[in-house]
């Protein structure tokens, strides 16, 4: 599959590059065509990934995978235009205010009650915007396997069932099983899982560990 990958961060190249690995044909989109660490991407997967423009990213993406700053995601996302119309956006982004330094706080008009993700799914009505894994680091995102045999929770949460489906099997490429993968419901429920980032901040601020995860347990 030709999946485009929007930021240039850690995270972008953690996903970006486990797609290479699991055989998708990636093009790592940001603000410009000669994007340093978007180039040194694509040179690091040579033939298998592509840098380009979010526009280029949007046209190239049979899949669109969102992994800029939360503050910048919308205006990145607009910036695919009419490309991203009936494509599946997945939405890892999480909307954190550094402003006063660390730990970030959420932005306050995209919390509590509403959420990035509703955001997104507003300014592109005709994407189809699913919210996953956005809850733990890029590690565990692509390696879940990494701690607990897997056994742990990954949220997801968008308004269609079939576009949740897909990622799913995405999701299942990267590791997750069916089982740890719970489903929310609709987009709203993104401000549930973006909630989850707080206190997740301060689990890593106090372990100085990223490889950890939350787990439901009934």
């Amino acid at each position: 599959m030709k999946i485009a990958v929007f930021g240039t961060g850690m995270v972008g190249d953690t996903i970006g590059s486990r797609l290479v690995e699991l055989g998708h044909e990636v093009m790592m989109g940001s603000r410009s065509a000669t994007n340093e660490k978007a180039l040194a991407f694509a040179a690091k997967h040579k033939g298998k990934a592509h840098a380009g423009t979010y526009a280029d990213a949007a046209r190239f993406g049979e899949l669109v995978i969102n992994c800029t700053k939360g503050d910048g995601s919308v205006e990145a996302l607009k910036a695919g235009g009419q490309a991203l119309d009936g494509k599946i956006i997945i939405d890892i982004s999480n909307p954190l205010d550094f402003s006063k330094g660390m730990p970030p706080s959420l932005i306050p008009s995209l919390s509590n009650t509403y959420s990035l993700g509703e955001e997104i799914q507003k300014t592109l009505p005709k994407a189809k915007v699913v919210k996953t894994l956005n809850t733990m680091w890029c590690g565990l995102m692509v390696n879940p396997n990494m701690i607990g045999g897997g056994n742990h929770t990954n949220f997801i949460c968008g308004n269609d069932a079939n576009a949740k489906a897909a990622v799913k099997k995405l999701l299942n490429e990267f590791g997750w099983k069916n089982e740890n993968i719970l489903d929310l419901g609709d987009i709203t429920n993104a401000r549930g899982t973006e909630s989850v980032l707080p206190i997740w901040l301060r689990v890593w601020g106090a372990t100085q560990n990223g490889a950890f995860n939350f787990k439901i347990v009934s």
